[in-house]
């Protein structure tokens, strides 16, 4: 579940008017005859991260619709009353389905929800649903893993620094991803954790970016959402994995992959279904399999056998031979959390407020 909050000193951000700060892309001039669509980010647009990756995704829709949608988005949207407003202002501008890409939206579109039920409303890593409010996300972890591996076979002292935001279910199961997959091809491994408390705060990263190499990290990662952990991490020579985008260009040396989503497909569905009057409300995770979960470009130094590895255990995932959270599984103290031939659910990932054995940190944060 993602509570995000933006922290980003760029020119983009020059005060309190950016907070509504609108784009709209090109779209049919009749406006009665096209059908509006609109995304609520809590970060900028192009933030290289969380919010770029569906911003992409709506563009995709623009592409595949053309003239037949209107697509719009609204960034830097804080939480609490505020989002509201902006749901409402998107509601009188006549769009007919809305985005929001946050957990910490989710209180405002339950009640916007309630009082538009002519509008469709979707939210990415909720947990709440009504007859015109739908949730979805995707199966990241299985990705995450996948780039753990990459980060564990890169790594000579068997240590590596991760940078996290907060200490909720859905950061906590993806940094327990990415241990198991460092320790798959590491085995002992450990993985550091250094707690920011904020989804993008360039600042706050690199300052846990070098925390970590100061404490013995030879190999970073992160599932924060700006590349300022790349950044330092090329600076140094230090092996990186990025998280939610294809950063490769901010750490050409350094790079490693990343674990990345790809909306575009599922967000065309929803359009499409919203404007052909065959929408319904659900809960949508999706995977490898069905395209929405993948791996970014491997940087210089992933080897050909990493590579390879990494193929093999992706095969495993995508047939169901695989999977990173059954039994055995033991937390950081040794008490055994998933037994042999159990396997956990989304639900129980959904509540995952445990850290796996090899991991350092609290779960609390």
């Amino acid at each position: 579940m993602k509570k995000r909050r933006f922290a980003l000193a760029l020119p983009l951000v020059l005060g309190a008017a950016l907070v509504l700060a609108l784009g709209v892309s090109t779209g049919s001039a009749k406006q009665q005859a096209t059908f509006k669509a609109a995304w609520i980010y809590v970060g900028p647009h192009d933030d290289h991260g969380w919010s770029q990756a569906h911003d992409k995704g709506r563009l995709y829709v623009q592409k595949q619709l053309g003239s037949k949608v209107q697509t719009t988005f609204k960034e830097l949207v804080p939480e609490g009353p505020q989002t509201c407003q902006v749901i409402e202002s998107l509601v009188r501008d006549g769009n007919k389905i809305i985005f929001a890409t946050s957990f910490g939206l989710q209180n405002c579109m339950v009640s916007e929800a309630k009082k538009h039920p002519d509008v469709k409303f979707e939210q990415a890593t909720g947990t709440a649903q009504s007859k015109n409010l739908a949730e979805y996300f995707g199966a990241g972890e299985d990705a995450i893993y996948l780039s753990g591996m990459a980060a564990g076979a890169a790594s000579k002292k068997g240590v590596i620094g991760y940078v996290v935001p907060f200490a909720i279910p859905e950061v906590i199961r993806h940094a327990n991803a990415f241990a198991l997959g460092a320790q798959a091809t590491h085995p002992g491994m450990k993985v550091h954790l250094i707690w920011t408390n904020s989804w993008l705060d360039p600042g706050k990263e690199k300052r846990a970016a070098q925390n970590l190499v100061a404490a013995g990290a030879d190999v970073l990662g992160q599932n924060v959402d700006s590349p300022a952990t790349g950044q330092y991490a090329e600076s140094k020579g230090v092996p990186w994995v990025g998280y939610d985008s294809d950063a490769h260009t901010f750490a050409p040396k350094q790079w490693l992959t990343a674990a990345v989503y790809n909306w575009g497909p599922y967000y065309l569905r929803r359009v499409k279904a919203a404007m052909n009057n065959s929408w319904k409300s659900g809960f949508y995770y999706g995977s490898i399999k069905d395209g929405m979960i993948g791996l970014a470009s491997y940087g210089p130094k992933v080897t050909a056998k990493t590579k390879s590895a990494i193929a093999a255990k992706k095969s495993a995932i995508v047939s169901g031979k695989f999977y990173e959270f059954s039994g055995p599984l033991y937390d950081q103290k040794g008490k055994l959390r998933v037994k042999k031939g159990q396997k956990l659910s989304v639900k129980d990932l959904y509540a995952m407020n445990w850290l796996v054995k090899g991991v350092i940190g609290s779960a609390k944060g």
